[in-house]
């Protein structure tokens, strides 16, 4: 999936719509970002804290559910953390692959899409996964995909970085 960013005179009115486009935008940049390369080294870190490009992606494909069907839905998820290992730290495990990981991070972004094609994005959080039922304040849908992008966005550009130092890729 490819996918380019709305420009400023496109008339999006629907602001569900504005955070979609620019979450399949940045799904699309991270799948280019780690296209290309070996095995190797997408699990070889480039940088002093230690991660590699398919523990962050497979970071991402945790975080987009954690946040929309764990914390927005209140779904039951087998494993919310399930990107972080016994030390705590981003984990892949040997027999994940990255295509594995992008259709995961692409059925995440339908998961995503489906919800708010149905979904006030004022409509605030089912308590019961993520967020209990104690009288916290949960988020909204705008609040959690707005989140989610601002997640998106970071990594992305920590992908453009890491992608530079593996094979002097730019862009």
């Amino acid at each position: 999936m490819t996918s380019s960013l709305p420009e400023p005179g496109q008339q999006i009115s629907d602001p569900g719509t504005l955070l979609l486009e620019y979450l399949d935008h940045y799904r699309s940049v991270i799948g280019a970002k780690i296209a290309g390369l070996s095995d190797a080294e997408l699990r070889t870190s480039r940088l002093p804290s230690g991660w590699t490009l398919l523990e962050l992606l497979k970071h991402l494909v945790h975080m987009e559910q954690r946040w929309l069907r764990w914390g927005f839905l209140a779904e039951q998820v087998a494993a919310p953390w399930g990107d972080r290992g016994p030390q705590g730290r981003w984990y892949v495990g040997p027999q994940e692959t990255a295509a594995e990981l992008l259709a995961a991070l692409h059925a995440g972004g339908e998961t995503t899409r489906a919800v708010v094609s149905r979904t006030a994005l004022s409509t605030v959080a089912a308590a019961g996964g993520r967020f209990p039922d104690d009288g916290t304040p949960r988020p909204t849908l705008a609040w959690i995909l707005f989140h989610v992008l601002q997640e998106y966005a970071r990594h992305a550009g920590h992908l453009d970085v890491v992608r530079e130092l593996t094979d002097g890729a730019t862009g």
